[in-house]
């Protein structure tokens, strides 16, 4: 580090003295003015962070006592690419005695895996930025100086991304709680393998989302807000996908509310079987249907009727205001009789038995006087879902829509990114009795002298604190060696 700072004193400070002495002679060049320091101190920054990585390297050359069990074999050329952009520096390859194994002792302390080319840091831009556009996109956004990765290798790091379950901030103790449920009808490229759809194309995969909620905030200007939302979801297959589904939710309501003491819990949605499922795992659940799918249905069942339509509509709600099952299924009856063309009767048919097989969750929704109970799902699958994966003419694979469609739930739990990427990573053994080393104040004044000798000036720097940092990366070499 401090060689990479006195390189920069000499050369990187009249690099960028010149870049200043170019912007006094036309001020209007900002842009150049910011991209040349840019670029100058991610250089030092590069250069320091090389630097720091090759003096462990070089404690675990020198040190024998560090690596017991260990000898070298040759000393590679490598890079990694982090936030701040490439970092090229050198580490040892080592060889074990006993179990004649090769492995870079530097990539082990750092925590990386065999063949890593690129840092978590680095790969927590990438999938913020590939959550929001484009694999590409989220390959170029790497690093801050332009350095990237290629879309391909954006695309399988997510395809092996795992997600943490939703945790709660606390336990509260509420009376009533909502949950709203729906799905996304995102397109595929194939099945499990390039060309594996055929006719008749079945090329639809439907990723759900639920989100619990506490109630409804309306701002001074009239504008909603939904209390403390956890959103759950992704693509669900499988005989019991369903189950799984609604279980989640279950243990996150159980960690995050005292469920003895809530009286009421809302399902609201479309009445589709999945969504209804919830009420027989979710205790104290009712479902309450969507308020926009009743008018849509009701809307298809009548709009072919020209002047008649409004009045027929006008029926059918008045049954439902006055909670008359018998009533609204007449009116329905009538409309039937009188429409003469098949796709138009099925369709006054096909409402019929959604109006009618929802009728208990309609009542629910229209009787209620918690003002809270109303679903917003069309809305959160269209910013949840359908802003990245289906509003445009995209293509996906299963996996692929699974996980987005997870790592959109994750960022919309408010995430953070470069906790996910560690998420992934396996916890690395330490060694048994492994314990922090303590020098005595004789090495490490001996040290003091060495390295205050070499630095010179520099060493009188507020920012010197060399012994020290020595003692202490030697303690982590010590407290991270294990066998291999």
């Amino acid at each position: 580090m401090i060689t990479s700072i006195q390189q920069f004193a000499t050369e990187g400070v009249k690099n960028i003295s010149n870049i200043f002495s170019t912007y006094t002679t036309d001020m209007s060049k900002i842009a150049e003015m910011v991209h040349g320091v840019t670029d100058a101190v991610t250089q030092l920054g590069c250069s320091m962070i090389a630097e720091e990585w090759e003096s462990y390297d070089e404690l675990l050359r020198t040190r024998k006592d560090l690596r017991q069990g260990w000898y070298i074999v040759r000393r590679d050329e490598t890079s990694l690419i982090t936030s701040l952009g490439e970092v090229v520096y050198h580490k040892t390859l080592f060889k074990n005695v006993s179990t004649g194994e090769s492995c870079y002792l530097l990539d082990q302390l750092m925590g990386l895996e065999h063949h890593a080319r690129i840092t978590e840091d680095a790969e927590a831009r990438i999938l913020e930025e590939a959550s929001e556009s484009c694999y590409r996109k989220g390959g170029a956004n790497a690093s801050i100086n332009g350095d990237c990765i290629s879309k391909e290798a954006v695309m399988n790091k997510l395809h092996s991304l795992d997600f943490p379950t939703v945790k709660a901030d606390e336990k509260k103790t509420l009376k009533s709680i909502y949950i709203d449920a729906d799905e996304d009808h995102v397109s595929l490229q194939y099945l499990e393998n390039k060309g594996d759809i055929k006719k008749p194309r079945i090329n639809t995969v439907m990723p759900r989302i639920i989100y619990v909620y506490e109630g409804v905030d309306t701002d001074g200007k009239g504008r909603a807000r939904l209390i403390n939302t956890k959103y759950f979801g992704g693509v669900y297959d499988g005989p019991d996908a369903t189950n799984r589904l609604w279980t989640e939710v279950l243990d996150y309501l159980n960690e995050a509310y005292d469920l003895d003491a809530v009286e009421k819990i809302y399902i609201n949605g479309d009445g589709a079987a999945w969504i209804r499922t919830g009420e027989k795992i979710i205790p104290k659940s009712k479902f309450a249907l969507d308020k926009y799918h009743m008018h849509k249905y009701i809307i298809a069942a009548t709009s072919h009727l020209e002047d008649s339509a409004e009045e027929a509509r006008s029926e059918i709600y008045r049954a439902i205001h006055k909670k008359k099952k018998w009533m609204a299924e007449g009116v329905f009856d009538k409309i039937i009789s009188i429409t003469e063309k098949d796709t138009k009767r099925k369709a006054v048919e096909k409402a019929k038995d959604y109006i009618l097989g929802n009728w208990s969750g309609i009542m629910l929704s229209m009787k209620s006087k918690d003002t809270n109970v109303r679903c917003s799902a069309e809305g959160h699958v269209s910013h949840v879902y359908a802003d990245r994966m289906s509003s445009r003419p995209l293509g996906w694979c299963r996996v692929g829509a699974d996980k987005m469609s997870r790592l959109r739930i994750y960022r919309y739990n408010h995430g953070d990114m470069l906790e996910l990427v560690r998420f992934q990573k396996k916890k690395l053994k330490q060694v048994a009795g492994a314990e922090e080393v303590i020098y005595s104040a004789t090495e490490m004044l001996r040290m003091e002298k060495k390295n205050r000798k070499k630095l010179g000036v520099l060493a009188d720097l507020p920012v010197y604190s060399i012994p020290y940092a020595q003692v202490k990366k030697i303690a982590a070499i010590k407290n991270h060696i294990w066998g291999l």
